[in-house]
Formats: structure tokens, sequence, C-alpha cells
């Protein structure tokens, strides 16, 4: 381990990267007692690393050539080798204070390496290995941190991961088609009629139709995810609830726009999210109601595209 400055140095670095880049996550963090805070921060701030790796222009070798050193450098870092990394210190400190297996972070790397060679998915199945990787896996880390760490706890975080991810395709539709990249499963475009193309521009009646069965399925994950409210530390379930609010919130403004995501980015408005800190801050939320806010015209709606099975 390191000294105890040069790991203060780490976490400070940590932090300003996860207060620049993590405009959604970072509110919820900040509810967090400071130990928990700090260690999701040096999470956050290494896992960005190899998502920018991964997103970075350049050649897939080069890109691979990157998610090779980050792989590396994770082995090092297990064995107190921070070889000039200022993430690394307070990275390592987190994965032995809160015992999160090293294996989550593989498993990060492999899906980012996913996105340099897959480029379309046949089944939602095939979806949800690679959401696992890059999502899933993430809240397990995060749950680890929060103190509930058994198998449901584990496999609910990976729900929540699942809804995160989800919410993330639906919100990047155009920009993931401008890079070649098709996230929603083949065999749902053939359910509904509807071609790849069609997400360059707003939506037809028939990929609106789609994209509601897809919306649908991510607030399935929101409603499973949403026990772990009940199941982590009380010091921790206030962060949690805003951080899966400002991810739904984001759904919620998908459905208003009618699946339109080709015009604007779609995205929570700084005083938005601030509202969100402030009401899970003063208790103004339930477990009970989950991650949802949303009105009844729309549950009804809901409980048609239901009948179809989101699976």
């Amino acid at each position: 381990m390191p000294d105890a400055r040069a790991l203060e140095d780490s976490y400070t670095h940590c932090r300003h990267i996860a207060r620049s880049a993590a405009r959604n996550f970072y509110y919820g963090f900040r509810l967090l007692p400071r130990p928990k805070h700090a260690a999701l921060c040096a999470l956050y701030a290494f896992m960005r690393w190899v998502d920018d790796i991964s997103d970075a222009a350049g050649a897939p070798a080069a890109k691979r050539r990157g998610l090779d050193t980050a792989r590396e450098a994770l082995r090092q870092a297990v064995a107190g080798i921070y070889g000039g990394n200022l993430i690394l210190p307070a990275f390592h400190h987190t994965l032995e204070t809160y015992r999160i297996p090293p294996r989550y972070i593989e498993e990060l790397i492999t899906g980012a390496e996913m996105d340099l060679t897959v480029s379309e998915y046949s089944t939602f199945n095939e979806l949800r290995a690679y959401c696992y990787r890059v999502a899933g896996t993430v809240g397990q880390c995060c749950v680890h941190v929060f103190g509930a760490c058994d198998a449901h706890a584990l496999d609910l975080a990976e729900r929540l991961g699942l809804a995160f991810q989800l919410t993330n395709i639906l919100r990047d539709l155009s920009q993931d088609l401008a890079m070649g990249r098709v996230y929603l499963p083949r065999e749902d475009f053939e359910r509904f009629h509807c071609a790849p193309r069609e997400l360059a521009a707003p939506p037809s009646a028939a990929l609106r139709e789609m994209l509601r069965f897809e919306a649908e399925r991510a607030w399935r994950f929101y409603r499973e995810g949403a026990e772990l409210l009940t199941i982590i530390p009380q010091d921790s379930r206030a962060a949690l609830w805003a951080m899966g609010r400002i991810y739904s919130g984001i759904l919620d403004k998908i459905e208003e726009r009618g699946y339109d995501v080709t015009t604007s980015r779609v995205r929570l408005s700084a005083a938005e999210k601030t509202g969100i800190l402030v009401q899970a801050r003063c208790g103004w939320w339930s477990a009970e109601n989950g991650f949802e806010k949303r009105s009844g015209d729309r549950r009804r709606t809901r409980g048609a595209v239901l009948g179809r099975g989101a699976g």
C-alpha cells in the first residue's frame, strides 16, 4: 500500500476526475459518507479511463493496446505496483478496503473490448451479456462499497446496472449508429418490422412501438433493482436513490419526447438533478416507489406493452 500522503493525493486526483466527468453519478456520490464517496470516485476514475480508451478516436488496434495497458495496470495495482499512475493507489486501496473482486474490473475491460469487435447483437441474451460486463459489474462494485455484497444484493445490482445501460442505449441511439454500432437486438427489429437504419431519423410509428418496448424492458429492471434500497445500509440509500432517479429521469424524458432522440441529446438539467439531490438529502423519497415517477396514463400504456413480454 502507498504511504498516507501518496494515498491522499491519489484520492484527491480521483475526486477531481469524478467531479469533472461523472455528470450524473456524482450527484449521488455527494450523499455518501466521506470514505464511501472517496471509494466510488476511485472506482469511477479507473472505469472512466477504460471507457475513454474504448471511445476515443483512432484505430481499433491502438485501442486494444490501450485496453491491454489498462488490464496490466489492474494486475500491477493489485500487486501494489502503481508505476506513477495517480489513479492506481486509491483504486487499489478501494479494492482492498471493500473486498471488491478484481474480476469485476477484468469483465469491464472485456466489455470495452467488445465495442471494438461487435457492432450488433442478435438477441437480448447477447446484449445482456455485454451489459453485464460494462454496467452490471459497476453495480456490483458499488454494492460492495455500500456494504451489502451477498448473492441477492449482487444480483439486484446487476439488474439495476442493466437498467442504467439500457437507458444509455436508448439515449444514444443515433450517435451509436453514426459510429457503426447498433445495440438493440436484431430480433426486436424483426418483431416490430423495423430496420436499424431508421434510428438515424425521428421514429416511425413501428419504431416508436419498438422503442416503447425497449423502455419498458428498462423500467422492469429499475423496478427489480429498487429492492436494493431496502437491503443496503441506511447511510447509502439516499445516494443510490438519487443515482437511480437521475437515470430513470432520463428514461422519463425519452418517453416524453415520443422516443425521438435524434434532435438533441436527452439529459436532465443541473437544476433538475439538484432538485433530486435535495429530495434525496431531505428524505423526500420512498423505497416503496423505487425510482419511478410516472403518470397513471403512462402506467396504463405500459400495461399494453407488457403484454408483448419484455424479456
